[in-house]
C-alpha cells in the first residue's frame, strides 16, 4: 500500500534557510544557474551536476555548466564563457548552483580561479560536503575579502541527491521504481506482452535510468524478463551505459541472458548471497551516486523493509491483467503491505498511465540534514 501523504513538507523544510540571505534578485539569477545545471544531470558522476552564472550591474556576462567528469567545472565554463563576449569579469556577482570546490582533482580548484579573477561576490545554492575541500569555500572566500552568502535551492539540493549520499554515507541514494496494474500485477506476461505501462510512461522510464548510475534487479527478473537495462527511449548524450546490477541467492543465472552476453557485458555486476548493506557499499566504492531498483517485487520489498530506499517513482496502469493470482507476491504488489508515506509527492499523467514521485521521509531528512549541517 502507497499512502500518499505531504507529511513532512519538503519546500517549507527548505525554505526555512532562504530568509537569512533571501532577495529577489539573488533568487532569481539563482534559478538561471538552476536551468544550466540541469542540462548536466547524469552526465557528470561521479561529480556533481553543476550550473553557474556571472552577473554584473544586473546583466548576465557569462554562464555554463559542469559537462562531465574531468572537464571544466561550471564556474570556469562562466568565466570562459565571459571572457569570449569581451567581459570583464573582475568585479562581478557568481551565481553556482553548489558550493565550488577548494581542493584539487582532476581540475584544479575553482576558489583559486575565482581569487584571480577578482570576482567580488559569490552565491551559491547548495553546500558542497566533499571532505577534500579543506578549508571550504564558505570559509576560504571571505578570509580573502570575497563576499560569500548562500540561496539555498531545493532543486539544486535535490539535482545531487546521488552526489550528497554517497559522498557522506558511501553508499548510493536508492530510488524504487514500480509499475503496477490496476489489479496489482506488476507482470503482465513474458516477450513483448510484459509490458504494464504504454510508451510514454516508459520514455519516462528510460529517463530515470539516464539519471543513475547503475539499475538493479533481481535474479527471477533477469530469469522471466531477460532485460537489457539500457537507455534506449531517449538519447543517451554520451553518457556511459549505467551499471546492470542482478542480485541472487544461487548465483545460477542462464548464460545466454543479454546482460551477460551484449555489448556492454563488461558493465553488468552479479552480487551472490550478499547482505543489502555490503552490495549498497561496493556500488558506493564504484562511484555509483544513485542507484534505480527495478525489481522485482522481492527485492523491493526486502529493501523497503530495511529502510535503503530514499526515493519512489510509481506508474500505474489502467489494465487488469488477471494472468496470475494475487498472493503471488513475486508478481504482485503485496510487497507493498507496509504504508509508504511519499513526502510532497507529485503527478503526471503520461497518456493513460499515471506517475506518481516523491521522497519516502528517510530522503527528505537526509536532504534536510545536508542543508543544515553544511549551508550554515
Amino acid at each position: 500500500m502507497v499512502v500518499v501523504k505531504p507529511s513532512i513538507p519538503w519546500k517549507n523544510l527548505t525554505q526555512r534557510s532562504l530568509l537569512k540571505n533571501f532577495s529577489p534578485e539573488d533568487r532569481y539569477w539563482m534559478k538561471e544557474a538552476l536551468k544550466w545545471a540541469l542540462l548536466g544531470e547524469g552526465l557528470t558522476s561521479p561529480n556533481p551536476a553543476v550550473g553557474a552564472v556571472l552577473v554584473k550591474d544586473g546583466t548576465l556576462i557569462g554562464r555554463g555548466y559542469h559537462r562531465k567528469a574531468g572537464q571544466a567545472h561550471a564556474e570556469i565554463e562562466a568565466i570562459e564563457d565571459a571572457k569570449k563576449r569581451g567581459e570583464t569579469v573582475a568585479g562581478s556577482t557568481l551565481y553556482v548552483t553548489l558550493e565550488p570546490c577548494s581542493s584539487w582533482g582532476k581540475t584544479p580548484p575553482c576558489t583559486e580561479r575565482i581569487v584571480k579573477e577578482k570576482i567580488s561576490r559569490v552565491v551559491a545554492g547548495s553546500p558542497d560536503p566533499n571532505p577534500r575541500n579543506k578549508p571550504r569555500a564558505v570559509e576560504l572566500l571571505p578570509s580573502l575579502g570575497i563576499d560569500f552568502s548562500w540561496e539555498i535551492l531545493e532543486e539544486a539540493l535535490f539535482l545531487n541527491r546521488g552526489f550528497y549520499h554517497r559522498i557522506l554515507t558511501g553508499k548510493p541514494w536508492v530510488i524504487g521504481k514500480i509499475a503496477m496494474a490496476i489489479d496489482g500485477s506488476l507482470s503482465a506476461g513474458v516477450g513483448e506482452e510484459r509490458w504494464i505501462s504504454g510508451i510514454a510512461a516508459r520514455t519516462m522510464a528510460h529517463r530515470l535510468r539516464m539519471i543513475a548510475d547503475a539499475i538493479l534487479i533481481g535474479a527471477q527478473t533477469a530469469r522471466a524478463d531477460n532485460p537489457r537495462l539500457t537507455i534506449r527511449l531517449v538519447d543517451p548524450k554520451g553518457k556511459i551505459q549505467p551499471w546492470r546490477v542482478i542480485v541472487s541467492r544461487s548465483g545460477n543465472l542462464p548464460g545466454d541472458l543479454f546482460l551477460f552476453t551484449d555489448a556492454f557485458k563488461e558493465r553488468t555486476l552479479l552480487f551472490v548471497k550478499m547482505p543489502w548493506e555490503r552490495v549498497l557499499g561496493e556500488l558506493g566504492s564504484r562511484d555509483v551516486g544513485i542507484l534505480l531498483v527495478e525489481g522485482g517485487a522481492e527485492v523491493l520489498h526486502q529493501l523497503i523493509k530495511e529502510g535503503w530506499i530514499q526515493e519512489v517513482s510509481f506508474f500505474l496502469s489502467p489494465l487488469i491483467i488477471g494472468k496470475q493470482p494475487l498472493e503471488d507476491s513475486s508478481t504482485d504488489a503485496s510487497f507493498l503491505s507496509m504504508p509508504l508515506e511519499l513526502v510532497n509527492p507529485s503527478w503526471q499523467k503520461f497518456d493513460e498511465d499515471m506517475y506518481c514521485h516523491g521522497l519516502l521521509e528517510k530522503g527528505a531528512r537526509f536532504l534536510e540534514r545536508v542543508r543544515v549541517e553544511y549551508a550554515q
